[in-house]
């Protein structure tokens, strides 16, 4: 068994150093992340997923969580057949990135930046071609959660296959963790990668 210790730490460390010990495996074993919030075990449990990994959490005691990861190192072999099989796979969309840090467009007036991003978000549903990722950060967290008068058209992106991600860090500020109603929590170093890899990047 393998243990990382990301007590302390704020997002996106533990995540990072999880990723990190997972990099440096020669063989397959049993993986121990410890931290002290809630949103650092959504965001190691979504890791796992994301990589294939069966995942379990466990609250051990005040403020501190143990989330284990059952890695599996993967072959040369086997590597090289995935990638077979995945270059047979296309994205059909361009990974066009929308950024939204807040729950109004523009500046100037509120009132009138929240119809105008009220208004995007609805278009968005509309386009020909829809956006691979939606993220949502500081203020525009709020967009995802209970009360927004975007949700219908959030949830109408996610069924259509658009991914909508908002910043756990966030959700936590604004004391709405528990409010979260559609698409996922995420940490900083995935904002980051999402960002960085994006094809296009549009911030309204």
């Amino acid at each position: 068994m393998i243990q990382v210790n990301a007590m302390g730490d704020a997002c996106p460390i533990p995540v990072v150093k999880t990723k990190k010990a997972i990099s440096a495996m020669k063989t397959s074993d049993i993986l121990v992340t410890l931290v002290d919030n809630e949103i650092a075990v959504q965001n190691l449990t979504k890791l796992g997923k994301s990589m294939g990994y069966p995942v379990t959490s466990e609250k051990l005691g005040e403020k501190e969580y143990k989330v284990q990861m059952e890695v599996t190192i993967e072959t040369e072999d086997s590597k090289e057949e995935k990638e077979e099989v995945l270059t047979c796979i296309p994205d059909s969309r361009n990974n066009t990135v929308v950024v939204i840090s807040s729950p109004r467009m523009g500046e100037g007036n509120d009132e009138l930046g929240t119809v105008l991003m009220k208004g995007f978000l609805y278009a968005l549903t509309q386009l020909d071609e829809l956006p691979k990722t939606i993220l949502f950060y500081n203020g525009g967290a709020t967009l995802t959660c209970e009360g927004s008068a975007s949700l219908e058209d959030l949830k109408s992106l996610e069924a259509q296959g658009v991914e909508i991600l908002t910043c756990g860090t966030c959700l936590n500020y604004y004391e709405m963790s528990d409010k979260l109603r559609v698409g996922e929590v995420t940490n900083m170093y995935t904002i980051a990668e999402k960002m960085t890899g994006a094809g296009k990047l549009v911030k309204p």
